[in-house]
This record gives structure tokens, sequence and C-alpha cells, in this order.
């Protein structure tokens, strides 16, 4: 008897009341907190995420700076070596000075890591070189026209295969990268790149017989491991990543990774693969700069790439760093 009365107790007006009374309180808190907790945490997330791209922002603008460095320290090389009493005692030298200045170019490329040194005069003949160059160079390039108007000047340009076979067959040769297929680029019926971005520098050099000519210095970026290298250092070396990140810097022609230590399998540099066609679509094409996730090669990274110009103004390339 005292089990039924219990049932039915429980069963009781009163019961119920207190259940529903229990729910209406509860219910609030069971759909409150859960949405309060899923503002919070996507809140956090979005700062979280501003962060991360606040400081690759700062990881390329580093990047850019230190490229805009290279430019500077290259161009006033040039031009103390041009005002240099080597430089000037064999200009105003009588008789045919064309081995002494040889002989200085090539200690003077040998000493800076140029790839090619030449002194060219207003017409296109080369006066001298650091070494016998294969064919007449290309010379009316925006950076040599300046120097022959009295302007030193420096850029990034791409040299066309036989322009670099010009100058030496061997840098044509170090330029060509293999194109690797890579998942999420833009279509391409290309299998290898054979240009060569070259940062290109000259400035104005006086001559005796009051010819304009101008001194002519360059580097080839493809492949130029020490220069993504030197800068991955500069910027990740002690930055205090999170915890499995890792630093990485490359530099494009194109869409191509010409020079890069972003990795692929088995720890091989990801050179002649190419950037995804979201990344290509919003850099190269519409000339905007990437602060996002990006896929790349065979990770997600958080990225940062911006447009590289030539001395004409033509995006031609792209500066990228991430983790």
């Amino acid at each position: 008897m005292r089990k039924l009365a219990t049932l039915i107790t429980s069963f009781s007006p009163n019961a119920s009341v207190r259940y529903r009374l229990l729910a209406m309180a509860l219910l609030p808190m069971l759909v409150i907190l859960p949405l309060l907790l899923g503002i919070s945490i996507y809140r956090w997330n979005a700062r979280f995420d501003a962060v991360l791209t606040s400081k690759v922002h700062d990881d390329l603008t580093i990047a850019r700076q230190y490229l805009g460095r290279i430019f500077e320290n290259t161009e006033d090389y040039l031009v103390s070596s041009v005002n240099s009493a080597r430089f000037q005692s064999i200009v105003q030298a009588r008789g045919d000075q064309r081995g002494a200045m040889n002989d200085y170019l090539k200690d003077i490329a040998q000493a800076r890591g140029f790839d090619f040194l030449y002194v060219i005069a207003d017409d296109g003949t080369v006066i001298a070189s650091e070494y016998q160059m294969a064919a007449a160079p290309r010379w009316n390039w925006p950076v040599i026209s300046s120097a022959l108007e009295g302007r030193a000047r420096t850029a990034i340009d791409v040299f066309q295969s036989m322009e670099l076979a010009a100058i030496s067959p061997d840098l044509r040769k170090r330029a060509q990268i293999d194109i690797v297929t890579t998942a999420g680029s833009a279509p391409s019926t290309r299998t290898q790149e054979t240009r060569g971005l070259v940062l290109q520098s000259a400035t104005p050099v006086s001559l005796p017989s009051e010819r304009k000519a101008a001194l002519v210095g360059g580097m080839l970026l493809n492949q130029n491991l020490a220069f993504v290298d030197t800068i991955n250092d500069l910027i990740y070396s002690g930055a205090g990543l999170p915890e499995g990140s890792r630093g990485t810097v490359t530099l494009f022609l194109d869409d191509v990774r010409i020079s890069t230590n972003v990795r692929m399998f088995e720890g091989q540099r990801a050179i002649g693969t190419r950037v995804s066609a979201e990344v290509r679509d919003a850099v190269l094409d519409r000339g905007q700069t990437w602060l996002d996730g990006a896929f790349v090669v065979n990770d997600w990274y958080i990225s940062a790439y911006e447009p590289i110009r030539d001395s004409y103004n033509r995006r031609v390339g792209m500066l990228y760093a991430g983790y």
C-alpha cells in the first residue's frame, strides 16, 4: 500500500508543476549557454586568426625590406666601384686597358656574387666584361637606359632563355627548372621554366672619349637558395612560432617556385612546384596582396604573397612568406 501511495503522489498535480517550473528554469540555460559558448569560440578564433594574419603580414614586410636593401646595396656597390681609384686609373690610362678592366670586373664579381658584370657603351658595344660573353647582350633594358642617361637604377627583370645564353650558356642552364605537377594550381601544359628572374643594376660610367657608358651587374635568382635561406633566417630564427610550425620563404617567377625552402617529401625543396590557382588569380592577375590561409604544395600555411614588378612595372612574379 505504501508503494502505491508513493507512485500516486509522484504523479500528483503538485509534482507536475514542480517539473514544469524546473524545466522553465533550465531551458534558457540549456539554450543560451551553448549559444554564448559558440559565440565566444567564434570570436576567439577570429582574434587568433587576426593575430596570425598580422604576424605573417609583418613577415612579408621584413622579406620585402630585405629585398629592397639588396637593391640599395647592389646599386651602392656598383657606384663605389666606378668611383674607386683603381677603376678611374684604368679608365684614364692611355692605350688598350681592356685586360686590366676585365680583371677588375672579375674581382668585383667574385667579391659581390654577381653572375655577370660588364661595361657597355651607348651603342651596345661591350667595352669590358668579367668573362668572354657568348654574344652581344641585350642592352635596351630600362635599367641600362637610365644609367646611360646618368642615373643609377636597380630592378628585377625577366630574361628570356636566349638573352641568358648571350651572356653565358652556363647562366642559361642554371635558369632551367622542371615544372612539377601541383595540386590546386591553374591548368597548364608547360613542363619547364627556361626564363630567368634577374636582379639587375646599372650605374653611369664616364669615359675619356665622352662616350656614354654604364657598368651593369646582375644576379640570377633562379635556384638561388642563399637568397631565400637568408631571408628565412632573418624572419623566423627564434621567432617563437607555434609548436610544430615551420617558417618558409619563396620567390616565384610567374606562378612557379624558382627558389624556396618549402619542402616536399624526403626533405626535397619544392622548386618547380606552382602556386594555387586562387592565389595566382588574386596576386598575379589582380595585383592584390594575399593574407590568408593557402594550400602550399602539400599542406596548409598561414600565407602572405605580394606581386613582384619588373622595370616595366609588370607583375612578373611573387614574394611569399608563411608558416
